[in-house]
């Protein structure tokens, strides 16, 4: 039981570490080692009582009421889990910075690679032997880390681009639909593992969004200010 803990730990927080890595590429002299490395571990404990909190505050699983508490559980906890990123991220001296979007990216990888495991662990499943068990937790993860590096930097672009409210709302809205199918593996456990490669897909694409799509635009913003300048 003792190595399935750790190894859940671990197997959150390395594939974190190499997203991490993935995303930092192109964007050097950009942002600060030491300001990466805060973000990544202030997001492992914004993770680590985000999944406290939800197991806490865990809806019931009835058929007929149990569809409508997933619900509102997933709208609450979207809205939640991403006003704790925007608390650090809409800090005073981070305000219209271009390194934002890099350190909401850190802080989003931090957080998602402890949220899943720990909330795993908080609720007892870790003590689980079982190696399939084992196996779609650290592959489920993976969804969680990918979802939330990307909303966390889509936050930190729109504070960069001084439309936090937009951005955030953004960030709540495409979280819900992943908290719901999040919530559906308690309710069909024949099919845990059709969800947990849905929850990866979608983590997915919108990581690929951020990553290729919003991300590029801080070096785009930053060249027309210097050709402005010329």
């Amino acid at each position: 039981m003792e190595i399935a803990i750790q190894g859940l730990l671990f197997l959150g927080i390395i594939p974190a570490l190499i997203l991490l890595f993935i995303g930092l590429k192109g964007y050097d002299g950009i942002y600060k080692d030491k300001s990466v490395f805060l973000t990544f571990v202030i997001g492992i404990v914004f993770g680590v009582v985000a999944a406290i909190i939800r197991f806490i505050i865990s809806p019931l699983p009835t058929l007929v009421i149990g569809y409508v508490n997933a619900l509102v559980y997933a709208v609450l906890f979207a809205f939640f889990e991403q006003l704790f990123k925007t608390i650090v991220l809409n800090l005073k001296r981070l305000q219209g910075k271009k390194e934002t979007t890099i350190y909401g990216l850190s802080l989003g990888l931090g957080f998602g690679s402890s949220f899943t495991p720990f909330l795993v662990i908080a609720g007892g499943s870790a003590s689980s032997n079982d190696l399939f068990f084992v196996s779609l937790v650290a592959f489920g993860s993976l969804g969680f880390i990918l979802m939330h590096a990307a909303t966390s930097a889509y936050i930190g672009f729109g504070v960069f681009e001084r439309k936090l409210i937009r951005y955030l709302l953004i960030a709540i809205v495409v979280q819900i639909p992943f908290n719901y199918l999040a919530e559906a593996t308690r309710y069909y456990s024949d099919y845990h593992l059709y969800f947990q490669i849905s929850l990866v897909i979608y983590g997915a694409i919108l990581f690929w969004y951020v990553l290729t799509k919003v991300m590029p635009n801080i070096i785009k913003g930053e060249k027309r200010k210097r050709s402005k300048k010329v």
